[in-house]
């Protein structure tokens, strides 16, 4: 058993399939949320006030374009 404690070398270990396991996760759960935020904005807007669809329709457009410009990926600094 204490030869299992020495084969273990902290570091070693190949971990490019968790990192883009965990970042494959984070771009559904971003674009997920922002999918859900303009759904439930057009669904509001629409049931909720007197603006009709064409009203409910273009702020959920503008509530999508504002997530997608701040939501994009940046360019890596050199």
């Amino acid at each position: 058993m204490a030869d299992m404690a020495d084969d273990h070398h902290h570091g070693e270990m190949d971990i490019h399939e968790q990192v883009s396991t965990y970042h494959a996760f984070l771009g559904f759960a971003k674009w997920g949320c922002l999918a859900l935020a303009v759904s439930l904005v057009f669904l509001i807007v629409m049931f909720s006030t007197d603006v009709g669809f064409l009203g409910s329709a273009a702020s959920a457009v503008v509530l999508l374009a504002i997530g997608i410009f701040f939501l994009r990926e940046k360019p890596k600094p050199h």
